[in-house]
């Protein structure tokens, strides 16, 4: 293909994009904020629309759709509630048996009949480790897919669902009294999915993006949960605080811009959703592009994971995204960090995320000095999603050092 077909092509793409947005702007919304991440993205998405037609990547989304088998793992469910009385809906993955073993962990002998468990008075087996996984913003418990894989059967673990993500219902404070969305809020949410979910035993706190802030709130008002029952925390693409300092790849100056009106932009779209939402399918092809630039950094990327991560994104409702938002540049949980300094702590990221850059985690490690600091190479924001092997292999590590799972060796 020539240079000249090759500029006329992008040219296209980018004068597709601001029509998409002026359409919007004549449907009363303000889309302005869509042509600005558009233009960060635009030459990945002229590269795209050079090879694949409009067509056929609705064709392939649909088989993607129908036939991928990502976030289709499920567990025991549950339903914890919030102190404002918000529905948060999670998942256990208990630990399957040793073979030779029932359920209720009797030998299986003579005939298939389990003997009588002998158990002292006043005494009983210590309830197990259970590794909790928070999922970060937009997103879903369904992002830790490839974890969930690796470990079922191994460990006893919980999945939720963040207040207005997914199968949590929406924030009782947010929809009915007008409450801002607080970080401090989404710890106290974890405080009471564990509380259900796993009352007792060890924990393991794994945290992606604004689950690893959630992480850092629970700590941050419950120090006393830390210290008397956690063996070990995992902090994924996340950030102590100062993300108003995020330019997202985009020019400085542009992006001084954008935030001077985002937050405003924010609340109109959120105000005129359903009309949103229409746009929002409508210029599915301009949100693809957008995604995959800001998820990932590999432009091999299996396009059926891509398309999983655009599913859970695209199923986060613009008011919910406009909800959480401004609660991220208030976000400042560095303090909070010393509660885990006497723990085992992985602290993990892409090195060409542009959503919390790996910046942001050599920060939270220069104030964790004993923890495990892993910057994955052309790793992009969904760094579990685009490198499972690494991320399981150094979450298995860590899940031996705090006694989760017995032996040496890792299970990638």
């Amino acid at each position: 293909m020539s240079e000249s077909s090759t500029g006329a092509a992008a040219a296209e793409a980018v004068s597709e994009a601001a029509a998409a947005a002026g359409n919007w702007r004549r449907a009363g919304v303000a889309g302005a904020a869509i042509g600005v991440l558009a233009a960060g993205a635009a030459a990945g998405v002229a590269i795209e629309r050079l090879t694949v037609g409009r067509g056929m990547r609705k064709k392939a989304r649909l088989a993607l759709d129908a036939s991928g088998p990502y976030g289709s793992l499920r567990g025991m469910p549950g339903t914890a509630y919030a102190d404002d009385g918000t529905e948060l809906s999670y998942e256990v993955e208990e630990v399957e048996p040793a073979e030779g073993t029932d359920r209720a962990g009797g030998g299986a002998e003579g005939g298939g009949q389990a003997p009588r468990r002998r158990r002292l008075f006043g005494r009983r087996e210590p309830a197990p480790v259970t590794v909790v996984f928070s999922h970060g913003y937009c997103l879903s418990q369904d992002s830790w897919h490839f974890q969930r894989a690796a470990l079922r059967g191994v460990v006893r673990a919980v999945y939720w669902d963040q207040r207005s993500h997914a199968r949590s219902a929406r924030g009782v404070d947010q929809v009915e009294h007008g409450v801002p969305v607080s970080i401090d809020q989404l710890g106290r949410d974890l405080k009471a999915v564990i509380d259900a979910a796993a009352p007792e035993g060890p924990l393991v706190l794994v945290g992606h993006s604004m689950g690893g802030m959630t992480t850092m709130a629970l700590a941050d008002q419950f120090p006393e949960l830390i210290r008397e029952r956690v063996v070990g925390v995992a902090l994924v693409g996340t950030s102590s605080g100062q993300l108003g300092e995020v330019n997202f790849g985009l020019p400085v100056a542009g992006m001084n811009a954008v935030r001077r009106v985002l937050p405003g932009l924010l609340r109109a779209l959120g105000s005129q959703a359903e009309l949103v939402e229409r746009g929002r399918r409508a210029t599915a092809d301009l949100f693809a592009g957008v995604i995959k630039r800001y998820s990932f950094s590999r432009k091999d990327v299996d396009p059926a994971i891509a398309r999983f991560a655009e599913r859970m994104i695209e199923a986060t409702p613009i008011d919910v995204v406009a909800e959480f938002y401004p609660a991220f540049a208030e976000h400042d949980k560095a303090a909070a960090l010393k509660h885990f300094a006497e723990l085992p702590v992985l602290v993990l990221a892409g090195d060409e995320d542009l959503v919390t850059p790996s910046e942001h985690s050599e920060a939270i490690a220069h104030l964790l000095p004993d923890a495990e600091l892993v910057l994955v190479p052309d790793a992009g924001h969904l760094v579990m999603l685009e490198h499972p092997e690494v991320v399981m292999d150094r979450l298995a590590d860590l899940l031996v050092r705090a006694g989760a799972v017995r032996g040496a060796g890792r299970r990638a």
